[in-house]
């Protein structure tokens, strides 16, 4: 019995194996029409010349050189005979590079607007997926679009996401993807109808290939805008605002080193904060109390104990004290023990103006405030705390820098920057964890020499602060008044200037070659300005 059962199932399979093999074979089938289904179609997105939304040249400022290498191209899409007369060609491709925020993606929707051309954007994260090929097929099609309508302009925002060098994709999508774009920029079939544009924030990563001319013949930098580029920026995005007693030269001087993003976030920032107030007009102090919101975050309501408070308060005073002595760092602006984001205080410096090259002294000074908070806590109370670890963080980048990219360590050092290939043995990189430790104890002799002959005024800067919390330029001028700031003799380290009448110092201080304010993090080497971010975020 047992044995026609087994007989059964088999004649059952025999006689129905094709129905299965017919229904297995559907199922394969639908499985993979389900999964090109699923498959992103991203569209290139045409933006055309007569849309209302677009940006003209009178919405951008503090961008002028980008701007006058733009409108050539801009100029040879509306009149090509003129060019073509002389035997000029338009370039192929345009890279606009540079920090975040400058107006890279703004810069390109002018140029759509502004040559009436057909635009094509796209971003090129969309260009790189899970399938094997989708990619290079989106670039054919995007190409094959824009060819429809040339003249056009097709642009390419975050280009670094596909531009990359190859070499370092295991998949080998994301290289594919490059290599199509690089044959339909500069291939066997392109034609000269073409402007390709592009922007990145990373253009030490992209390909060598894709950056050499006859793909992209002209790179713009576009850099952080000056003061006066900061003024008109402020202009553009203050016309719709009304201001009531608000010097806008005034407010771009305070904000060196931002962006226009950032300067655009402030105005909206002073507007909200008018809003909230029921204010007719945009006051000074609605964009003071923005841009330390935009600089040092949004208030916290943290309760602090008595100790932490005098903690914090002695932290930021060290810092202030510091910064008001010594004589290439920029004047403290205002000093504040109310925290904010994650500072638990903070001291804001503002500079007096935009500056592009530093010293070796004027970076040891730098690193001499920045350590001015800790030193303060171990002069006062013996120990010290966690809250100055961002100050920390900040002056090992310093000294990194100063040693592996500006060869700015010890007398001895050699004379010349130093590679990722150069750091092999562990005796060369002990010889420079040396030096980086020994511009540290440098920077922080000095600091605790500049506390330890001020104490009375370090008193009194943390006095104040437990007392108002909030210190202004003003009461800052009335605690330093009659205390000269240090200054620098070849040779010979800091000393003490002649003080003002009212006050002549009996002592002359010595404070071991210190120098001035430095761009957090590391120093910038290209033409953008040096000057750190007007807040140093404290305790």
């Amino acid at each position: 019995m047992h044995e026609s059962f087994l007989d059964s199932v088999k004649n059952f399979g025999l006689e129905w194996s094709g129905v299965f093999t017919i229904l297995f074979m559907f199922l394969i089938c639908f499985f993979l029409w389900r999964t090109l289904k699923l498959m992103p179609r991203t569209k290139p997105v045409q933006i055309k010349p007569e849309v209302k939304s677009t940006i003209g040249w009178e919405e951008i400022a503090g961008v002028d050189e980008a701007k006058h290498e733009l409108r050539e191209v801009v100029d040879f899409l509306r009149d090509p005979k003129r060019f073509h007369a002389l035997g000029a060609r338009v370039p192929k491709g345009v890279l606009l590079h540079g920090p975040p925020g400058t107006g890279k993606t703004l810069l390109a929707k002018a140029v759509a607007h502004e040559s009436g051309a057909q635009f094509f954007s796209q971003s090129a994260a969309s260009f790189v997926e899970m399938f094997a090929g989708l990619g290079a097929a989106r670039i054919r099609r995007l190409f094959r679009e824009a060819r429809k309508h040339a003249p056009a302009i097709i642009f390419i925002d975050e280009l670094d996401a596909v531009g990359g060098r190859r070499g370092s994709d295991l998949s080998g999508e994301r290289e594919q993807t490059l290599n199509q774009l690089l044959v339909e920029m500069d291939g066997f079939n392109t034609s000269g109808d073409l402007v390709v544009m592009a922007a990145s924030n990373l253009l030490e990563k992209l390909d060598p290939a894709l950056l050499r001319p006859g793909r992209f013949d002209r790179q713009v930098f576009v850099s952080p805008p000056d003061v006066s580029g900061r003024e008109r920026i402020l202009e553009v995005h203050t016309r719709d605002k009304p201001l009531a007693d608000v010097d806008l030269a005034e407010v771009a001087a305070q904000t060196s080193g931002l962006t226009g993003a950032d300067l655009a976030n402030l105005c909206n920032e002073a507007a909200i904060r008018c809003v909230r107030r029921a204010g007719l007009a945009l006051s000074r102090e609605d964009f003071d109390q923005a841009l330390e919101r935009v600089i040092a975050g949004v208030q916290s309501r943290r309760v602090f104990n008595d100790h932490e408070k005098s903690v914090i308060a002695y932290h930021e005073a060290g810092h202030a004290l510091c910064a008001e002595l010594l004589p290439s760092v920029d004047r403290v602006h205002k000093i504040s023990i109310v925290p904010r984001g994650r500072a638990l205080g903070y001291t804001l410096n503002l500079p007096d103006e935009d500056r592009y090259l530093k010293t070796r002294e004027e970076l040891i000074d730098h690193m001499t405030m920045l350590l001015g908070g800790r030193i303060a806590e171990q002069l006062v109370f013996g120990e010290v705390t966690t809250g100055a670890s961002d100050d920390l963080k900040r002056v090992a980048q310093i000294a990194r820098a100063m040693v592996y990219e500006y060869a700015m360590g010890t007398a001895g050092a050699a004379q010349r920057a130093i590679t990722e290939g150069d750091a092999d043995s562990e005796q060369f990189r002990r010889v420079r964890d040396e030096e980086q430790q020994e511009l540290a104890f440098e920077a922080a002799r000095a600091a605790d020499e500049l506390l330890g002959s001020h104490r009375d005024k370090l008193d009194e800067f943390a006095t104040a602060l437990l007392e108002h919390e909030v210190l202004e330029r003003a009461g800052i001028e009335r605690i330093m008044d009659g205390v000269p700031r240090m200054q620098r003799t070849p040779g010979r380290g800091l000393r003490v200037v002649a003080a003002t009448p009212r006050e002549q110092p009996a002592a002359v201080v010595a404070a071991a070659r210190a120098p001035a304010p430095a761009e957090p993090d590391d120093a910038p080497r290209g033409p953008r300005p040096s000057t750190p971010p007007p807040a140093t975020p404290g305790v």
